[in-house]
């Protein structure tokens, strides 16, 4: 036979598949993949479950609904004051891994360079890689994961087409401040590049963070692609409904590969998550601060078990550094101990490197679960925790 593609072939199964696995295999709570175990607004659910009866079933318009490309604009205007065309400047694509992919189809050509900060979401490299790209990596250091200017700067280069920004960030929950981004925005325009900006978390900030889209800093208007997760937004990350609000000079690509990929997405739930759009105020600020009470409560039990927490400005997720609790193996290992042992499950944070030098003491956890689980979790955890630490006192006497 033939071999198929190389780098397919080449790349395993993401880890979020092994460990939900292994957690199921083994009855474990699933801290690991960022999904709630709750439902999202009712009043979202009911009107996209209303649009199946209403007789328009059929293929929507590829770039989305109207509906929804109206709602995409609204909430650009209102939240970041950025006035956006809904008809030649927004793209509806089937969730925003689709949006991310199409967005860099949209500007990478063979052998163009696009600069990607580590860690980073899994998808990211082996598109770009798939593409014909190449990768420039800049790795952030925990744990305040600032932004280091000098290589990054150095990142940049004749060949650079595109960076790729999430902010919020998954793994780290770090929001890029002002300043970052004022550099980062230095650098694209100076290098005449794009940049593809994955917010997907852009209303899941705490503690008086607010996010900044790249799109609304000077000269960035018609450089940016910003991408949104109705998934993340609304607590329905099964609909799989993302959008791109980009400058009509860059839609029509984005619309191009969006064609070439899923071509539309289901007119009902676009329809549902236009209404969650136009919500008010008091439901985004209620999502933040709901998630920001979840935070709290884990990252203060893992502390009190030994972790070491890392500050957690944004996304679903906390970063816990595993080596106070004197666990000899790395972060691998870790969560699969825990997995098994403790039933409850973590991702490594080493699978989100693409190098194998990267720290390897790090384990993400994921608060957007019910407050009764998150307390079921720590009572598990703490169980192992105090049952190794008796088996050590034991072997040491």
């Amino acid at each position: 036979m033939q071999p198929q593609n190389s780098l397919l072939s080449a790349t395993g199964t993401t880890i979020f598949t092994v460990m939900s696995a292994l957690a199921a295999e083994h009855g474990a709570i699933n801290l690991g993949q960022g999904f709630p175990d709750y439902d999202g607004p009712s009043d979202v659910i009911h009107a996209a479950a209303a649009a199946l009866l209403d007789g328009r079933n059929q293929y929507p318009p590829l770039t989305g609904v109207p509906e929804l490309r109206a709602a995409v604009a609204a909430h650009n205007r209102r939240f970041y004051g950025l006035e956006v065309d809904p008809a030649a400047e927004v793209v509806v694509t089937s969730g925003a891994t689709e949006a991310i992919t199409a967005c860099l189809m949209a500007v990478l050509n063979p052998g163009d360079e696009c600069v990607l900060i580590e860690p980073l979401y899994d998808t990211y490299l082996p598109v770009v890689k798939l593409l014909g790209a190449v990768p420039r990596l800049v790795r952030l250091s925990p744990p305040r994961w600032e932004l280091p200017r000098a290589e990054l700067a150095a990142a940049f280069g004749p060949r650079t087409k595109a960076i790729l920004l999430n902010s919020p960030m998954n793994p780290t929950g770090k929001v890029f401040t002002a300043a970052e981004l004022a550099f980062i925005a230095d650098l694209v325009q100076r290098h005449d590049c794009y940049a593809v900006c994955d917010e997907v978390y852009e209303h899941l900030t705490f503690d008086g963070w607010r996010h900044i889209p790249l799109m609304t800093l000077p000269g960035m208007r018609q450089r940016c692609m910003r991408i949104g997760s109705a998934g993340k937004t609304f607590s329905l990350t099964g609909w799989k409904v993302g959008y791109v609000t980009c400058d009509r000079s860059l839609a029509g690509n984005v619309a191009k590969a969006h064609q070439n990929l899923t071509f539309t997405t289901p007119p009902n739930l676009q329809r549902g998550v236009a209404v969650g759009l136009m919500k008010d105020e008091a439901y985004f600020r209620s999502l933040a601060e709901g998630l920001q009470a979840r935070r709290d409560r884990l990252g203060k039990g893992l502390e009190a078990l030994g972790f070491g927490v890392l500050p957690t400005q944004g996304s679903y997720f906390i970063t816990t550094d595993i080596r106070p609790l004197g666990f000899a193996g790395d972060d691998v290992a870790f969560c699969r101990a825990i997995t098994e042992e403790a039933r409850v499950t973590a991702i490594p944070v080493t699978a989100f490197y693409a190098s194998p030098d990267a720290p390897n003491h790090y384990a993400r956890f994921a608060f957007c679960k019910n407050e009764a689980v998150l307390d079921e979790a720590l009572a598990r955890l703490g169980a192992w925790v105090a049952a190794r630490r008796a088996g050590r006192q034991r072997a040491a006497s």
